[in-house]
């Protein structure tokens, strides 16, 4: 259960960094916000708290067991009072044909008694936009972006009404950029109608932060919305015109950071490759290199990693261990080992790195890659997330409580396509 004030926007995030993600915008909007990690289990503290981002690992795993887990969290975030629901997903859309977006988007209509909700994976200052439907990611179609090559959810297909009608037994429509440009009242009248006409769930157009401004108006009073966290920047505004919320000043801020620096990287995405090109140039004797062949013989490269960090992490600089790696690379592992296995062997080495280091010092972290996020947050024991100000557009730091450690530790969880190419080294001197 939950202690203190009721809750202005329940949200059930379908992987860690994307809960983050969403949380960073809400913060940015002017929500004080409480990332909580998992179905909650005991009482979380939510006085001073305007927004709950439970994170989830829903996105890959099979659909029944994902509707499962959302429903728990629907229940939860119920009873804590919430005007509004939110289930956050990729802005890729990453997913299968058999879900997990659509079966859980219908079960929580389901389960509100709601009868329509809005898809809006968009997030166009990251360069993720949806015209006639089809999403774009920069001046790619989805899937001509790398995204077809995603080890887990590879997305072979741009047009979101054709990939969430393989997913749902309902009619799926659109709402496209021409009707958002009339108006948020239009756009609502729009939606009004294809409800009647039966359509339970509409993929919307955005191109711009203008059309998300639109989105929230006409759907501010909807039961559920979902989508990515371009649509979390402007829901704030509107549940202050609504008058569910009071301007806060600071909303992000976080004790002051300490302790060491370290950077674990999962992700095999083009951003995050060269994020770790950009450190390693900078920082030549930093990195340390995991490969899953290498970790399926036993235990000898996950120790002289340990040894490495630490030798390295006594000095001002961060420190570097990945297994970030080219197509290629990572399909001749997957091969050898199998998908599941060689993903399971990254994410129990890079957990297992980040107790041990930060029993030892760590005291600001920083994962790339949502499926290693999500493991390495639940090796720790974090339960919830204080989130702070962004780093950059998606990723914000955050601040946990861990047992045995007088001060908190900085974590920042990036999704493996966002932030700069410079985020692994920037990230840290924008800590204070």
């Amino acid at each position: 259960m939950g202690v203190g004030a009721k809750i202005v926007l329940g949200a059930i995030a379908d992987d860690f960094t994307g809960a983050t993600d969403l949380a960073n915008n809400l913060v940015r909007g002017g929500m004080r916000c409480l990332q909580v990690i998992g179905v909650p289990s005991q009482e979380v503290n939510l006085n001073n708290i305007d927004a709950v981002v439970v994170a989830l690992k829903s996105r890959s795993c099979p659909a029944d067991e994902a509707v499962t887990d959302s429903l728990a969290v629907l229940g939860w975030l119920r009873q804590q009072g919430a005007r509004q629901l939110f289930f956050k997903y990729c802005s890729t859309f990453d997913s299968t044909d058999q879900g997990n977006i659509g079966p859980v988007a219908d079960a929580l209509l389901e389960a509100l008694g709601a009868n329509q909700t809005v898809m809006v994976p968009a997030f166009p200052v990251n360069g993720r936009t949806v015209y006639q439907g089809h999403l774009f990611v920069g001046d790619r179609l989805l899937n001509d972006c790398g995204m077809q090559h995603h080890p887990l959810n590879p997305m072979q297909d741009a047009d979101l009404v054709r990939v969430l009608s393989r997913q749902t037994p309902h009619p799926v429509g659109l709402a496209n950029r021409a009707m958002l440009a009339q108006g948020a009242d239009a756009t609502r009248a729009h939606l009004s109608t294809l409800a009647e006409q039966g359509v339970r769930h509409v993929i919307c157009d955005t191109l711009d932060e203008q059309d998300l401004d639109v989105l929230a108006e006409a759907t501010v009073l909807m039961p559920l919305v979902t989508g990515g966290s371009g649509l979390g920047q402007a829901l704030p505004a509107q549940y202050r015109k609504q008058g569910w919320l009071e301007t806060i000043t600071q909303p992000g801020r976080l004790t002051p950071a300490s302790g060491s620096a370290l950077v674990l990287s999962g992700s095999c995405s083009r951003a995050t490759l060269a994020q770790v090109a950009d450190f390693l140039d900078k920082h030549p004797d930093g990195g340390f290199a995991l490969d899953p062949l290498s970790l399926s013989e036993g235990d000898k490269q996950q120790e002289q990693a340990l040894v490495f960090a630490r030798e390295r992490l006594s000095s001002n600089s961060p420190v570097l261990i990945y297994a970030s790696a080219d197509p290629d690379k990572v399909c001749a592992a997957q091969q050898a080992l199998g998908v599941a296995r060689a993903g399971a062997l990254v994410e129990e080495t890079m957990s297992q790195l980040a107790v041990a280091l930060v029993n030892e010092g760590v005291g600001r972290l920083l994962v790339a890659g949502g499926e290693t996020s999500g493991a390495v947050v639940s090796a720790l024991g974090i339960t919830t997330l204080r989130i702070g100000e962004q780093i950059d557009p998606g990723v914000p730091w955050t601040q946990a409580a861990l047992a045995g450690r007088d001060a908190p530790l900085s974590l920042a969880l990036k999704s493996g396509n966002f932030g700069g190419v410079d985020f692994f080294t920037r990230a840290f001197e924008v800590l204070v």
